[in-house]
């Protein structure tokens, strides 16, 4: 027991030292930096229709990091995930059409301000909604964590609307395209380009943009001195010699086809995946490799758990017993918060988003394959034991060469159920910045607003996949009982 229970610990550890190391190595040859962004956020921040990160912040950091001899290495995430990574120290700055607020200010400290905005509202097109008052007793799509989220949460009691959250542009857009909300608000350029890139819906304020703001480039407050400085002065530079013009204008001026493809690769399923076969490739690849490492090691430490649950040790049975329902009894996605944002902000320790989403899978569906280890093999016959005990065997050895290869050909449909349902967890892992196969196809619907085309593709590799492991499943499961 000792020895399996070390040797998992020792493999777990392993996985986060491998993921600590890439994240210094990262850092070896200074300077180099981690930056995070939002790349849902159109123009400033996407990826276009050869899977480059592109927009006017990634044009801006990138001319500034080549003007001023640094590099860096991109961490797309959520907005709210990429705010929370430089505040625990996952990342060195941020740039994602981040506002300049004073209660921001509190966590970071922000360069010259590159961009100023404002705040516009969109409504569906053909809506009867026409002015803020018309959305008494609506309700509101806002992306979390934005000044336009902001600004809607300051004056919903002044005009009696309701509000539902987001965390990407273009769900929010769905939902007022829909008939499920009223309007949305956000930062008037980035609606402005949704809409251009055909996005059904109508910006109210055109003209008029509520709260006009600042940008930033930020980084976690007291920290990244010189990464603030070198952005400061590449900043400077690029707009005095007018560079700084052409990136604006390369991405307001432009066709939403420049960057987004052409309509016939947009405007059927089959373009769609023809245009981005390699990046839903990428991301199917991210997701099985995830799911495979996930299941192994999420199935040792479950067996080990199972185990213990069965152990006569009331210690032991005591241990697995807690263990497994704290973790089942923790929604995955906090626990993914958890050990990538939280544990870094309280030992000081980078943890690879990657190291952190196996952690999570480990945690999460070793919990719920624990418990069923240790029914599989509460559910073998009390006389085996007896039987066993009977002709000389000790419990150890007893539960080793009887209870246990019975309780393990119980398992086998189960094992692969769990193998199945870790494959679509692997789905929750995006909101941390590990680009599978749902964050692969957020990104294509930002660039392309193909909603209903693109979702609808992942829902069929989703389920070609799902159905293949059933089909193992099955022939598992007679093999074993035969």
């Amino acid at each position: 027991m000792k020895n399996r229970l070390m040797t998992l610990v020792t493999t777990v550890v392993a996985i986060l030292a491998l993921g600590t190391g890439l994240a210094k190595s990262a850092n070896a040859s200074e300077p180099h930096y981690i930056i995070a962004t939002d790349a849902t956020y159109a123009p400033f921040d996407f990826q276009d229709k050869n899977n480059e990160y592109v927009g006017i912040d990634q044009d801006i950091l990138a001319t500034i990091a080549k003007r001023e001899g640094f590099t860096y290495t991109l961490k797309p995430m959520s907005f709210n995930a990429a705010t929370q990574a430089v505040a625990s120290s996952q990342a060195d700055g941020v740039i994602a059409g981040m506002s300049i607020t004073d209660a921001r200010r509190q966590v970071f400290d922000f360069s010259t301000p590159y961009y100023r905005s404002g705040i516009g509202w969109a409504t569906a097109k053909n809506s009867k909604i026409k002015s803020l008052s018309d959305l008494k007793g609506k309700t509101v799509a806002l992306k979390t964590g934005t000044a336009g989220a902001q600004y809607a949460e300051s004056i919903k009691d002044q005009y009696g609307f309701k509000i539902t959250y987001f965390s990407d542009s273009d769900t929010s857009y769905r939902d007022v395209i829909n008939g499920n909300s009223a309007a949305t608000f956000g930062d008037l350029p980035v609606l402005q380009y949704a809409v251009k890139n055909g996005t059904k819906l109508t910006v109210q304020n055109p003209k008029d943009p509520f709260n006009a703001g600042d940008y930033g480039f930020a980084v976690k407050k007291g920290d990244s001195a010189a990464l603030l400085a070198a952005f400061n002065k590449g900043y400077a530079a690029i707009k005095k010699d007018g560079t700084y013009d052409k990136i604006v204008n390369k991405y307001l001026d432009a066709k939403a086809s420049t960057f987004t493809g052409s309509a016939a690769s947009n405007n059927s399923v089959w373009g769609i995946l023809t245009s981005n076969h390699s990046a839903f490739w990428s991301g199917l690849k991210e997701t099985l490799y995830l799911t495979v490492v996930g299941i192994v090691l999420a199935s040792l430490w479950g067996m080990l758990l199972g185990v213990m649950g069965v152990a006569k040790s009331k210690f032991l049975r005591g241990l697995s017993t807690t263990i497994i329902y704290l973790f089942r009894g923790m929604p995955m996605l906090v626990l993914a918060f958890f050990i990538y944002i939280g544990l870094p902000a309280v030992s000081g320790t980078k943890i690879s988003a990657f190291s952190a989403g196996i952690l999570t899978l480990v945690l999460n569906e070793g919990a719920y394959t624990g418990a069923f280890v240790r029914g599989g093999f509460n559910s073998v016959d009390d006389g085996q034991m007896e039987a066993a005990r009977s002709l000389g065997l000790s419990h150890a050895k007893a539960m080793r060469k009887v209870i246990i290869p019975q309780g393990l050909k119980l398992m086998v449909p189960s094992f692969i159920n769990q193998f199945i349902i870790t494959l679509k967890d692997t789905s929750l892992l995006s909101a941390i910045g590990i680009l599978e196969l749902t964050q692969t196809g957020t990104l294509i619907v930002t660039r392309n607003s193909q909603g209903f085309r693109v979702w609808a593709i992942i829902a069929v590799i989703y389920l070609i996949v799902i159905t293949l492991l059933t089909w193992l499943s099955n022939w598992v499961e007679k093999r074993t009982r035969s």
